[in-house]
């Protein structure tokens, strides 16, 4: 391994400055083959119990392209009905057709076969079928299997320039993983999720190498207006490897630990505790849940293919030539500055540079937003020994600024659509919609903010009413910074706190347990409740406590205000709630629509990836577990009810505390579980999003409890350190009473600027 490229990661990891990088090819085929010695002498299980759909995942990811696809059985992946093929250039409804006579075909002999009860000869072609169930063939069985036939299209096309690509990126992953001591297996998790395709995007808003949503990401990364790091294979190949080992930190498989990267760690974490097992064959064949689909039972089965394609690649598709890796340097940009001046600054290629920093948004190459201070810019290496210093002494103080320009917003109104909104501005729809990271087709809500092009702005501004524009000043954050001398000393940016979130008021005492809510909770007023409360929660809740539907039953459907300031983060609780169910997944019948649905070459992902390991739900007995931030105020607001009925359900004194963990009886006369659940989700989707709007987790360091050691000290040990970041990293652990001696995993924070 390159020792300075070992360096440097640990660098990027532990916090300490980082230097310049230029990395080296290397032959990683013994590296992404051996396995680590310090996890365990297996640590990528392959269960025999589960090699029939191993097998079934090999077949399509090397036998069959997306001309073809498999007829088969969604519970027993050993039987596949039918290999499907389609002409090349045959529209999707011709192949839709294909496949439903198929399907029909087949449902019908199913029925047949059962209905004979093996008394009656059956014909060739009915043997076979029920010759490929052996002993489970049943007249029940095959009944069942009527509803459970599924198409699954063909990717070793994909898969092919997947591992071609691979190689651009496979040195880099290597020591991302052997620096964290994280198994060398996990290196082919990309083949999964995006082909090792950079620049993928799927439906639900998930992007790049790694296929991070945006909520998750931010905890690793920076995502904002200028800069996405979920486009950069580097750094989110850096934030993959944190996630996996937080994954295995709270689930303690990395059977499981990958599952979740699919499914959500609460979720896995959920089945595991249901089941009373962390054995991933029964998970995957006995966990019932409406979220546990088909996708979610194949993801650790699907990386167990593709993990055995990657290492003996010549064995399915002979010979390949992998792309070489890149050769860079990188510099740390001193202050905010324009990309034009960069470009002079550095007498650099607009391409080169595009194609070394795609993580900066188009808005940077539009101008309408700076390179950020502190951005790692690559640039080719052609020998040169550029840093920090030198390129600000390459800039003049007009071209260097303390922050980010603020682009002009348009908000959009009943009626707008992209392509409307293109021809008034005078540009494309393609352009306006890269500006904003949407599809040209997508749908705008009423309210939604837009950044519009600079150059049309006050022509816009004397053509609509001040309602419709949001800001077209710019902002004080636009001054000059003092000559290049001036700069070594940095300025910490302050804490972003959206519009409508109360700023936590300081404490005046330290409690002596742990109460559900700390320093760092959002504040509620001792009326109602909601004041303080983030928008989006606040019309949630007058929604769900609005007046009863006709015949005394509440309204299920939760109104989800949309917030200005961060429409991405909403457009992804908008794509959630709207996310087929389990079971019913698009399942793709071409390329064209694969790539529409999303990159990944199994089945979509049942529900939205998610990094938090909290169970928010009800239990059937209408008890919920205290979460942190969580108090009985919140509760009553979300419940319609007041905190003196809920004291009295749970047998509490009056000004008595919650505490996490603690078991709480609701009221649910005036809501359903499902508004209440919704309520409490989005509730900390919005405290989280606000925190990691300008903060992200770097690594974790052990603290070992000492006498006299509350959750109280802990987090005064780390001053931007939220009780529920805290719960998190310890989900397991009571932190009401800590122990002296109990290990305590803390996050380590740093801030990042918000972008503008």
């Amino acid at each position: 391994m390159n020792s300075t490229g070992s360096r440097n990661l640990w660098r990027r990891f532990t916090g300490a400055p980082r230097m310049s990088v230029c990395l080296c090819v290397l032959a990683v085929a013994g590296i992404l083959g051996s396995a680590p010695t310090e996890a365990a002498d297996d640590p990528i299980p392959r269960p025999p119990q589960l090699e029939r759909d191993v097998q079934f995942w090999i077949r399509v990811y090397s036998q069959i392209d997306t001309n073809a696809g498999f007829l088969h059985d969604q519970s027993n992946l050993a039987v596949v009905y039918e290999t499907l093929h389609f002409a090349p250039d045959s529209p999707p409804s011709e192949r839709q057709r294909q496949v439903e006579q198929a399907r029909e075909r087949y449902a019908a002999a199913l029925r047949r076969i059962a209905s004979s009860g093996g008394d009656e000869a059956l014909s060739a072609d009915d043997q076979r079928i029920r010759d490929l169930w052996g002993s489970e063939a049943t007249p029940a069985r095959l009944r069942a299997a009527v509803d459970d036939i599924r198409f699954q299209l063909g990717q070793s096309d994909r898969f092919r320039s997947g591992l071609i690509r691979a190689g651009a990126w496979q040195t880099h992953i290597a020591e991302t993983l052997a620096n964290l001591g994280l198994p060398a297996e996990l290196a082919v998790l990309p083949h999964v999720e995006s082909s090792f395709n950079p620049s993928a995007y799927s439906k639900v808003g998930a992007a790049g190498l790694w296929q991070f949503m945006r909520s998750t990401g931010r905890r690793y990364m920076r995502i904002d207006g200028a800069v996405d790091d979920r486009l950069d294979p580097f750094r989110s190949t850096e934030a993959a490897a944190q996630l996996l080992a937080y994954n295995y930190r709270v689930l303690g498989t990395w059977p499981l630990a990958l599952t979740a990267y699919n499914h959500g760690t609460a979720g896995v974490r959920r089945a595991k505790e249901t089941l009373g097992t962390d054995d991933i064959v029964r998970i995957v064949r006995s966990y019932n849940s409406r979220t546990f689909g088909f996708a979610s039972r194949n993801f650790y089965v699907s990386f167990l293919a593709a993990l055995d394609i990657d290492r003996n690649p010549e064995k399915y598709f002979g010979p390949l030539q992998k792309e070489s890796e890149a050769h860079f340097q990188e510099i740390e940009v001193p202050a905010y500055v324009s990309l034009s001046s960069l470009q002079h600054a550095l007498k650099a290629e607009p391409t080169e540079l595009r194609a070394l920093n795609p993580a900066l948004l188009p808005a940077v190459w539009s101008g309408a937003q700076r390179v950020p201070k502190g951005y790692h810019l690559r640039l080719p290496a052609d020998g040169s020994h550029l840093n920090s210093q030198l390129l600000a002494q390459r800039l003049t103080p007009g071209e260097m600024f303390t922050g980010q320009r603020v682009p002009p917003r348009y908000r959009v109104q009943r009626g707008d659509t992209l392509a409307a909104l293109a021809e008034r501005y005078g540009v494309s729809i393609d352009s306006l919609a890269e500006l904003n990271h949407l599809r040209t087709s997508a749908h705008l809500s009423a309210g939604r903010v837009l950044t519009v092009p600079e150059t049309t702005a006050i022509t816009l501004a004397s053509a609509n009413s001040a309602s419709s524009v949001a800001s077209l000043t710019p902002p004080p954050s636009t001054v000059p910074v003092a000559p290049a001398a001036a700069l070594a000393k940095p300025v910490s940016p302050a804490l972003v706190v959206p519009p409508g979130t109360a700023k936590p008021p300081e404490p005046t005492t330290a409690p002596a347990v742990a109460s559900a809510t700390s320093s760092s909770a959002l504040p509620r007023s001792a009326a109602a409740g909601s004041a303080a409360r983030e928008p989006a929660a606040v019309a949630a809740a007058a929604a769900a406590l609005a007046p009863p539907a006709p015949g005394g039953a509440v309204s299920p459907e939760v109104a989800v205000r949309e917030s200005a300031e961060d429409a991405a983060a909403m457009e992804e609780l908008v794509v959630a709630s709207t996310r087929p169910r389990a079971g019913s997944a698009l399942q793709p019948l071409s390329a064209a629509q694969a790539e529409a649905v999303g990159p990944a070459l199994g089945p979509a992902a049942d529900t939205e990836q998610s990094a938090d390991p909290i169970d928010y739900s009800v239990a059937q007995d209408g008890t919920i577990h205290v979460a942190a931030e969580e108090t009985l105020g919140h509760y009553a607001d979300w419940l319609g009810v007041t905190s003196a009925r809920l004291r009295e359900l749970n047998h509490l004194k009056f000004r008595s505390p919650v505490l996490i963990g603690q078991r709480v009886k609701l009221d649910f006369s005036r809501v359903t579980p499902e508004v209440f659940e919704t309520l409490r989700h989005e509730y900390h989707r919005e405290l989280q999003a606000a925190y990691f709007a300008a903060h992200r987790i770097v690594g974790t360091e052990i603290r070992i409890a000492r006498s006299g050691d509350s959750v109280w000290t802990l987090s005064q040990h780390r001053p931007q350190l939220p009780l529920w970041l805290l719960q998190q990293y310890n989900p397991d652990l009571d932190l009401t009473t800590l122990r002296a001696g109990t290990q305590i995993v803390m996050p380590r924070v740093e801030e990042v600027g918000s972008g503008g």
